[in-house]
């Protein structure tokens, strides 16, 4: 045979694969149109490489059944659920503010779909830099009795994240559990060296969807990005501060850290713990469970408050979903910080027609991108935004990690949730949802005192965008599905 006909024959079977890739993106998995396209796009460019990269990231987990859990144990929370449930529907909830009434159908939609209790006696402390963040943290660790379960989407070993682990090795030494989640993606400059010390002090240790051959991972694409801490199950921590000297301001590259993170005290931290139990039991199995871990208190404040989670494995998208409720539920404003925004067209569509009915919309980003792709991919889409009154400001103190929404100054969600396809479709996320005047105020208070660090990116300068600008957002656009 020559090797004019084994070229011919390689080229025919690189098409069949394209076509049978094709048809499965199309037909079987049934993905949303924007992702559809976007694949069909490296399929037809990249015919060779298309094929690798959508084996590495174009699975569809929500047809898997990934976590684990007792069969009591599920039927105990689900009963637990159905009579919240029950007293909605028969209004026999009282609120401690009546911020939470009037979002009552928002409480009631994350409840039924997300499976996410609705507490009260929660107090809510807001951090805005990494640094009072893990002061009150490792304060807290160090008070820890029975057990601390922490989960970052990124560890580094550096200062921070040595003062973290001697810390949490001392805790171990003294007997208490500690248990430590990260992803080995958001990781991937870690070496596993650096929990040996806590390893051999008693503690344990997993990492979320691993590699089980080196160099290949087959769910690279589904990554773990939640940050959650949790200690004697009395108290814990949600925001989008991972462990990582930058987050403390000390990265020359960008200085200046600004992020939002939450001090949960409450029985809110009940559905933290379930998450996190469910995510433990995933990545090592090794399940625990166990009243020790859900103990009976009573919370120290009036916040109104629910924890929502979402990821690849599930068909809806609870927290893209209950952004999109607190939008179209807005009556005076819509306010907005985000590192990335790539909404789709269910999100970009609520943020137009709060726009279009008076609503003040602000939507505030980094002026300097951590990730160029993504960020030119955001300026596509804030542009088609800005002659509809939306206004876009640059944050140009540091860099904008906050991942907030806050509504009329009465409701709000702080969490690891950015505002981008890949956080509502591909990761693994939590957002706490606070219905209370007091905290919502003040976020949005913060929100006023960053503005003091922006620029606004005016339709004027947008419409005047060098050419070069607007090829790579329209090229980028074309790419956010599966950025």
């Amino acid at each position: 045979m020559s090797l004019s006909s084994i070229a011919q024959n390689i080229s025919y079977l690189i098409l069949l694969i394209n076509i049978i890739l094709a048809v499965s993106v199309i037909f079987i998995e049934r993905r949303n149109v924007g992702v559809t396209w976007a694949w069909l796009m490296v399929l037809l460019f990249l015919p060779v490489v298309g094929f690798a990269l959508y084996l590495l990231f174009g699975q569809n987990l929500s047809r898997i059944k990934l976590y684990k859990i007792k069969k009591e144990t599920e039927e105990r929370f689900r009963s637990i659920i159905e009579r919240q449930r029950k007293q909605f529907r028969q209004h026999r909830l009282t609120y401690n503010d009546d911020s939470a009434a009037e979002y009552e159908d928002l409480i009631y939609m994350n409840l039924s779909s997300a499976m996410s209790l609705y507490t009260q006696d929660n107090d809510v402390r807001i951090f805005t830099d990494g640094q009072a963040k893990f002061d009150a943290l490792i304060d807290e660790l160090e008070r820890a009795k029975h057990h601390i379960h922490l989960m970052y989407y990124i560890v580094h070993d550096d200062g921070i994240g040595r003062k973290l682990l001697d810390c949490l090795v001392r805790k171990a030494n003294e007997g208490v559990a500690v248990r430590f989640l990260y992803d080995p993606i958001g990781s991937h400059r870690l070496h596993s060296r650096f929990f040996e010390p806590l390893v051999k002090a008693g503690g344990e240790v997993a990492a979320f969807f691993p590699s089980r051959i080196p160099y290949l991972n087959f769910r690279v694409n589904y990554r773990n990005h939640r940050k959650i801490a949790i200690i004697d199950g009395k108290v814990g921590y949600i925001g989008g501060i991972n462990v990582g000297d930058e987050y403390l301001g000390l990265d020359p590259k960008f200085g200046y850290w600004r992020d939002t993170h939450l001090r949960l005290q409450g029985s809110a931290v009940k559905q933290l713990q379930s998450q996190y139990l469910l995510d433990w039991n995933l990545a090592s199995n090794r399940m625990f469970e166990g009243e020790a871990y859900f103990p009976d208190f009573k919370g120290g404040g009036q916040v109104g408050v629910q924890i929502v989670s979402s990821g690849p494995d599930q068909e809806m998208e609870q927290i893209k979903n209950g952004y999109i409720r607190m939008i179209h539920l807005a009556k005076e404003s819509v306010w907005i910080q985000t590192p990335y925004f790539i909404p789709d067209e269910s999100l970009q569509s609520a943020i137009r027609l709060a726009a279009l009915s008076g609503v003040d919309v602000k939507i505030m980003i980094p002026a300097r991108p951590d990730h160029k792709m993504v960020y030119w991919a955001s300026r596509s889409y804030l542009g088609e935004l800005l002659p509809l009154g939306v206004k876009c400001l640059l944050y140009e103190k540091g860099f904008l990690h906050a991942k907030a929404l806050v509504i009329d100054g009465k409701v709000a969600t702080v969490g690891t949730a950015n505002f981008d396809i890949r956080s509502f479709k591909l990761n693994f996320e939590s957002n706490a949802f606070i219905y209370d005047r007091s905290v919502a105020g003040r976020l949005k208070s913060i929100f006023e005192e960053d503005m003091a660090h922006c620029r606004e990116l005016t339709l004027a300068e947008h419409l005047n965008r060098p050419r070069l600008h607007r090829i790579r957002e329209s090229v980028t656009r074309l790419l956010s599905p599966i950025l």
